[in-house]
């Protein structure tokens, strides 16, 4: 049976490979168009960008084949795919932005390398539940502190040391992530059943619940008081997503669903902030050179790109403010068009897929739940952002996984990512051991 999983693995790794190598092509290729589209000139280094991009990815791909070599093949080169094309599209907006941006693609690499060689078992992660969650919610309140919090373009969510700045925010929704599921492995069968009768409903009691409860309160009254409710809205989708799928009890969902509901209520009577994000969604014309002014410059940069695109370097996306960052996914279906925007979503959806895969046939109860909420951390973000920038929901000013510029969420999301490589390969392992544990429990039967 191993040497079942060894051709497996091999065959992924040989199609992750390939697939690399070619995105490492359009990659380079968009580079070279926007190039030309804008000065009109071939890049002089447009070779040494090939082999960059190629260098860093095949080295992921070596470290993936040494320390996960049975890991699914799909997701690493769907990362670089959208993490070459957002630097392409960086660099056609801020050079300099960019030369950033490029440091900050190493050191993910390297952290996905990293976190591959320090969790060589997913499991073992479980029984730090507890720590996880002091390092979730230290992380949420360290950017209120005073000296070390900044607030930048209206949210505090930053911190500085020296003339490094990070939000912390990106690391603590991994460290929730890691609680909610190792919390709800060991408590969910008291929280599927139900002790505690109110009415018609059987409810958990509160000292089960209490925990999660609070974790997920006070991350959402932190990122409230931060005025970053994009983050506020990930924790609570993460929390919701985790304990309906550990308890199995539409009645979470339910009144998850409920509670979202009101509290988009309250904060829309009670913060002035959220009152200009929703009045720029419904309707950004009644102030476009104010509160619209993004969203209806990125609807025109949308509805001009077509169906393919204006091409890159030839828009005009530094119209919109943060174009770089909140409406990246603008810049690309103007210059790539509805088919560009498209092969954007389908490489999300495709993510997705992946990381549920992996989630449903996860070796243990933990990596299942784990491997759903880092999965919908990663879709869920994606949609936000995305349904933002088209007006299907408010803006909220979340970064796009792998795309936006952004040193946080890009260390963040190759962690992420790191961590649903190391799921899927246990789970090809166990897969292709199964035959052998059953025969060893008959024969011990008999």
């Amino acid at each position: 049976m191993k040497i079942k999983a060894f051709f497996v693995g091999r065959h992924r790794r040989n199609s992750e490979l390939f697939l690399i190598v070619l995105g490492g092509l359009v990659t380079t290729g968009a580079y070279v168009l926007a190039s030309l589209g804008r000065l009109a000139s071939i890049p002089a280094n447009v070779v040494p960008f090939l082999a960059v991009v190629l260098g860093l990815f095949v080295a992921a791909h070596v470290a993936t084949r040494f320390l996960a070599p049975e890991a699914d093949g799909l997701l690493l080169p769907l990362a670089g795919l959208l993490n070459g094309l957002g630097y392409v599209f960086i660099a056609r907006l801020n050079d300099e932005l960019a030369a950033q941006q490029a440091i900050w693609v190493f050191l993910g690499v390297v952290l996905y390398i990293v976190t591959l060689w320090v969790v060589r078992r997913v499991r073992d992660l479980e029984h730090y539940r507890y720590t996880f969650l002091l390092i979730g919610l230290g992380l949420l309140v360290l950017p209120l502190v005073p000296g070390l919090g900044q607030t930048i373009n209206g949210s505090r969510i930053w911190v500085s040391l020296g003339p490094v700045n990070f939000q912390p925010g990106e690391f603590a929704k991994l460290a929730l992530a890691l609680f909610f599921a190792g919390y709800l492995v060991d408590k969910r069968e008291l929280l599927k059943a139900g002790t505690w009768k109110v009415g018609p409903f059987n409810l958990p009691e509160i000292k089960h619940i209490a925990p999660l409860l609070l974790a997920w309160g006070v991350s959402l009254l932190v990122m409230i008081s931060q005025k970053d409710l994009g983050t506020s809205l990930l924790f609570f989708m993460l929390f919701l997503i985790v304990l309906w799928v550990g308890t199995e009890r539409i009645a979470y969902l339910l009144t998850g669903l409920v509670l979202f509901m009101i509290g988009a209520y309250v904060a829309w009577t009670r913060f002035g902030h959220v009152q200009v994000r929703v009045d720029g969604w419904l309707n950004p014309w009644e102030d476009p050179l104010g509160g619209g002014y993004q969203v209806v410059e990125a609807q025109f940069g949308l509805a001009s790109g077509g169906l393919t695109g204006s091409g890159p370097g030839r828009g005009y996306p530094q119209r919109v403010p943060a174009a770089e960052t909140d409406f990246i996914f603008a810049t690309i279906g103007e210059e790539l068009g509805l088919f560009g925007a498209t092969a954007v979503l389908m490489a999300f959806v495709l993510m997705v897929g992946a990381g549920l895969r992996a989630a449903m046939a996860a070796s243990t109860p933990f990596a299942t739940l784990l491997a759903t909420g880092l999965t919908g951390l990663m879709g869920v973000q994606a949609f936000i952002i995305i349904a933002g920038v088209i007006r299907v929901l408010p803006l909220t000013g979340v970064t796009l996984p792998f795309v936006s510029y952004g040193g946080s969420s890009l260390l963040a999301n190759y962690a992420l990512l790191a961590l649903l490589m190391r799921i899927s390969d246990e789970q090809t392992n166990r897969a292709a051991d199964a035959p052998r544990r059953a025969a060893r429990r008959i024969k011990a039967m008999v």
